[in-house]
């Protein structure tokens, strides 16, 4: 008999919820929890000890016996250091522990976490603190807190840190627009995330016979099959058994951790595949996808499979983006990007949309940093993914009211007035008025907006920061402006200010194809920015404007951006680095022996037939010698290129050297794929020492 999964009673199961805390934490000590929520006060020891007991003993019921700091280091992954519930109490005997001290506060080995210059590796000392607003929860018999990470001067050292400060700075500043436009009752505003996860799936053994997949998560050469996705057959197809029981399986793991898991299909390519969740507020948003990424690669091993979350793992198909649908909620559960029905909250909603608006355009090149990494490079910019160039498509229904309010012209719609905030002619605004232009970067549709260029293996705590943080700055502005008119009828500057807004920044507008060369041409008379790759970016990261930014709302101070600067770049160049040595050694013990052993049995197979026939009847099999000695002597000579390449680049200028292993370490590498890809196609498989993209692709 099939078991019976019951959803509502496994849902979030293994996580320590308020609905568990009120059955094991007494309900005075719950009170002075919330209001520490509420108010952002630090809890007292009393009660985070009250809240240990509980949580031991909620852990302890569920079979874990350990408890870790869980955080997010600034590799992109996340990091935990487990330790058991146990202390001696004598005699051989343990009791079991855990105590407000240990919940709040953890001091792990902080020496080999990127640091970026913030402390020396032998000051190894850096701290986790919990970060009550993120539910703990169990994985593999361990009870996981989620924490900050800072080091012990102060800086932070993770990812979630200027996360949480950026949401502070977003709920300071939206909260004094809500007040000029007379709402007294909302008490928070949060960004709402729905990451959209792209993935592929591969044979277990398949992959640990590719050196390249095991250790760079890509492959580094390797030919197209006959068919790919030319025919469009897997998007949306009938999801296949093996697949379809990891899928179920994975899903209910994510159930179990609270996360709500909605959709699941075939993506374009052969073997990929997406997840996205429901909506949730940016930080458990933030948790969850690091969770999810984490339960979809261990699922995968159960099931004799491997999860890729590499960004372009095939070349020549499509690669693998996380979808960042962003929208700005408010406690009471209005999304303050829907256009609503009234004119005062179209009046509200158009604000809102026009500091969006703004603000990408003011920091474009900031927005472009948070997606700049290697693995993003080879997918940003191809016809599978948005370009470099930054910019928003709103649809045409929301263009055209953009419009008749920058003209003062007409509505082309049922209204017959020219729009003015705040009257009673301005008209309701229908969400998905138009269809979705999957070319754009960022897309608004009906009350959020995607943000498609984050990668498949990134956090999406960098981007949300950037947005967050760009969007109150843009709030705090215009607060500033209305507030001085708070006694007056505002409808007349709130209608100037809007108009002036979305003037000033249209040029960020585009509603047409991305992907076509005539809108690089247009984007560059319009003065948009266009870096196509991160080393291109990162060079604009400490521009002073961004400094000033984030140091104005509290979110990072210069000497955290210049650390993180630091780290991209570092981790930019090793990446590349680590799948250099690693061609370097496909290349060099395994494809070159393997095309010399075939030419050697072709060389044979020739001397056979002229003794046979008397007669040289081997012009096929010269033709595919010389072909293949020629590939093995470009391999060669690349190869050594690359070795030398690679030796010069420690002595670069530092502020050169990501370009450097752009301009000439990856493309020696690009270089050198070529030349093994033409190998692969002229050698029999019982020869070619690799799983083949046709074996690959298809064997799930």
């Amino acid at each position: 008999m099939t078991e019976v999964f019951d959803l509502t009673k496994e849902f979030a199961s293994c996580v320590f919820t308020e609905e568990k805390m009120e059955k094991y934490v007494p309900s005075s000590e719950i009170v002075k929890y919330r209001k520490c929520m509420e108010t952002g006060e630090s809890l007292s020891m009393e009660t985070a000890d009250a809240i240990a007991k509980g949580m031991k003993e909620w852990a302890m019921s569920m079979g874990a016996t350990h408890y870790c700091h869980w955080f997010q280091p600034l590799t992109g992954g996340t990091a935990e250091k487990h330790e058991a519930f146990i202390s001696p109490a004598g005699k051989g005997r343990v009791i079991t522990d855990f105590s407000g001290k240990e919940l709040v506060k953890g001091e792990p080995d902080a020496s080999s976490f990127p640091s970026g210059g913030l402390r020396a590796t032998f000051e190894a000392r850096g701290y986790s603190a919990w970060d009550p607003s993120s539910y703990a929860f169990i994985t593999d018999g361990s009870l996981c807190i989620p924490t900050v990470f800072f080091s012990y001067s102060g800086e932070s050292l993770d990812q979630k840190t200027p996360l949480l400060r950026s949401l502070s700075a977003l709920n300071r500043q939206a909260l004094r627009i809500l007040r000029v436009f007379g709402d007294k009752d909302t008490k928070s505003v949060t960004s709402m995330v729905g990451p959209e996860q792209e993935y592929f799936l591969i044979d277990k053994e398949m992959f640990g016979k590719r050196e390249d997949l095991k250790i760079c998560g890509r492959t580094l050469f390797g030919s197209r099959p006959p068919k790919t996705q030319e025919l469009n057959d897997h998007y949306f197809g009938s999801i296949r058994p093996r697949v379809s029981a990891y899928m179920k399986d994975f899903e209910r793991e994510l159930w179990k951790l609270g996360i709500l898991a909605k959709t699941k299909h075939n993506e374009v390519a052969p073997s990929q595949h997406e997840m996205a969740p429901v909506y949730t507020d940016c930080n458990s948003a933030n948790d969850q996808n690091q969770l999810t990424m984490n339960v979809m690669r261990q699922v995968a091993d159960r099931h004799g499979l491997v999860c890729l979350l590499s960004e372009k793992p095939f070349d020549g198909v499509n690669g693998s983006g996380k979808h960042n649908n962003w929208s700005i909620a408010t406690d009471k559960g209005k999304n303050l990007l829907s256009p609503g029905k009234t004119p005062s909250q179209n009046a509200q909603f158009l604000l809102f949309l026009a500091a969006f608006v703004s603000s990408v355009d003011e920091y474009q090149d900031l927005l472009r940093c948070s997606v700049s990494f290697a693995g993003n490079d080879h997918r940003l910019g191809g016809h599978e993914a948005p370009p470099a160039i930054i910019s928003i498509f709103l649809g045409s229904e929301l263009q055209s009211v953009i419009d008749s309010i920058i003209k003062d012209t007409d509505y082309d719609s049922a209204a017959v007035k020219p729009i003015k905030i705040g009257i009673d002619t301005m008209p309701f605004i229908p969400r998905d008025t138009t269809d979705r232009n999957r070319t754009s970067p960022i897309a608004f549709t009906g009350n959020k907006f995607e943000f498609r260029m984050p990668g498949s293996s990134q956090s999406i705590a960098g981007p949300n920061t950037v947005l967050n943080t760009i969007m109150a700055e843009k709030l705090c502005k215009y607060a500033d402006y209305l507030e001085k008119f708070a006694s007056e009828d505002i409808n007349d500057k709130l209608h100037d200010l809007i108009k002036s807004e979305f003037t000033s920044h249209s040029r960020i507008l585009f509603n047409g194809n991305g992907y076509d060369q005539s809108w690089v041409d247009e984007a560059k008379k319009r003065g948009l920015s266009n870096f196509a790759t991160t080393a291109q970016a990162l060079k604009h990261y400490l521009d002073p404007k961004n400094i000033n930014l984030m140091e104005k709302h509290g979110v990072m101070s210069k000497s955290e951006m210049t650390a993180r600067k630091e780290i991209y770049i570092e981790k930019y160049c090793n990446v590349i680095s680590i799948e250099a040595n690693t061609l370097i050694d496909m290349v060099r013990r395994e494809i070159v022996p393997a095309v010399s052993r075939f030419v050697g049995e072709l060389c044979r197979t020739i001397t056979d037939m002229k003794s046979v026939f008397d007669t040289d009847l081997s012009d096929v099999e010269r033709s595919t010698c010389k072909k293949l000695i020629s590939c093995n002597g470009k391999m060669s000579s690349l190869e050594e290129k690359l070795k030398a390449a690679l030796d010069k680049a420690p002595f670069v200028q530092p502020d050169e050297v990501a370009s450097f292993f752009h301009d000439e370490v990856l493309s020696l590498m690009e270089q050198i794929r070529g030349s093994v890809n033409d190998a692969e196609v002229l050698i029999p498989s019982k020869y070619w020492p690799y799983p083949t993209y046709n074996q690959l692709l298809f064997s799930v």
